[in-house]
């Protein structure tokens, strides 16, 4: 057992991840050009195995993190000489660096991005994920009242079995598709195809280097219907009429679109304001006058490019906006980040920490050099 703790503690360890990460990094940033943002983060740090070339597997992001957590967890709990008032410093620093670790994981596992559109004069509470879909079933049976039920995407890979107490049938997930269009058939298809696909087939696309202008796609399997609504549909993001099927009797509608967040708290936009460059149609800046509408009670906020507002975990900032025939509308990006203290308090902590283990070594640099002392 202490050979083993002696080899997971051991400072070799942290520091070929870090030479490692330096390499992730250079890569990932590299890749951006090729493949965008979004694909290089989810290749070379969001992925536990990292493909080179395609042939050759090597550590992503998140596991080289993890190992690096682990060997600095190790070294400040097992590491006797760690422990002593001489090297307080020292450990301070490697309690700050191990929060710092974290915090980044809370940030990876649970953080989530997106966007809220709102139109002058009107409120949500709603929202937009950038990166995530969701497979959503409405059944429209009962005029005063529609049933929501919703499937996210990690379960909407090929081959997955969903089903639901709401649902009397089941769905298959044929195939995912993360760029698509739709394509007119040039043929009859077969009698297995259903709604939309009696006409179009769904074609794959290159996904584009901006995630959010991807139009992700599935073709999925009704089966156990017990009807003549068995068969194969199929949807794609942003499309103008929902998928339809009448099954035992009850009506239901197929979407897919962005996972939705429904906050506890809604913003109403009073004005939105933009100043432009002189004698161009480029906007300069802009700012969303607001509401945050919270148990009924408003309180006004002035959300402007680089005073975000901040409010029960998430953040709001000015992203872009919308002009129309009905109006102007604004666009903010809603980021929620449990780990953003992390990076302030960690760094707090390893410049104590540097603090202390300078001021320790002073004496030993004043008897190294008399010259200095006089």
């Amino acid at each position: 057992m202490k050979q083993i703790i002696k080899i997971v503690s051991s400072p070799k360890i942290f520091v070929y991840t870090i030479i490692w990460l330096m390499v992730l990094v250079v890569l990932g940033t590299l890749a951006q050009r090729d493949i965008g943002l979004y694909a290089s983060q989810q290749k070379y740090f969001s992925a536990n195995i990292t493909w080179l070339g395609g042939i050759i597997p090597v550590p992503g992001g998140r596991i080289t993190m993890i190992i690096m957590l682990v060997n600095l967890t190790f070294m400040v709990l097992f590491k006797q000489n760690l422990w002593k008032i001489k090297k307080i410093g020292v450990l301070i620093m490697h309690i700050g660096a191990l929060l710092l670790l974290i915090g980044g994981g809370l940030t990876a596992i649970f953080s989530s991005e997106g966007n809220m559109v709102i139109e002058e004069g009107a409120q949500s509470n709603r929202v937009d994920d950038y990166h995530d879909m969701e497979l959503t079933i409405i059944n429209t049976s009962n005029e005063s009242l529609d049933k929501y039920t919703v499937f996210d995407q990690p379960i909407l890979g090929k081959g997955n079995i969903l089903s639901h107490e709401n649902l009397n049938f089941n769905i298959e997930i044929i195939s995912y598709l993360r760029n698509c269009e739709p394509l007119k058939r040039t043929a009859p298809a077969g009698i297995h195809y259903k709604g939309m696909l009696k006409n179009f087939m769904l074609r794959s696309l290159r996904p584009e280097k901006e995630n959010s202008r991807n139009r992700p796609g599935i073709t999925y399997r009704i089966t156990n219907s017990g009807s003549s609504s068995d068969g194969i549909y199929g949807l794609f993001l942003g499309q103008s009429v929902p998928q339809t099927a009448v099954i035992n009797n009850q009506n239901y509608e197929f979407i897919i679109r962005r996972k939705r967040t429904y906050l506890p708290f809604a913003i109403e936009l009073l004005d939105f304001k933009k100043v432009m460059h002189t004698g161009t149609g480029i906007a300069k800046s802009y700012s969303s006058e607001v509401n945050l509408i919270e148990n009924g009670i408003p309180r006004r906020v002035l959300i402007e490019m680089n005073e975000p507002l901040r409010h029960k975990g998430y953040t709001f900032f000015q992203s872009s906006f919308i002009e129309g025939p009905e109006g102007e509308a604004t666009v903010l990006a809603a980021v929620k980040n449990y780990g953003r203290a992390f990076p302030y308090i960690s760094s707090i902590i390893m410049s104590i920490g540097l603090l202390l283990h300078l001021l320790k070594s002073i004496p030993k640099l004043l008897q190294k050099n008399p010259r200095v002392a006089e």
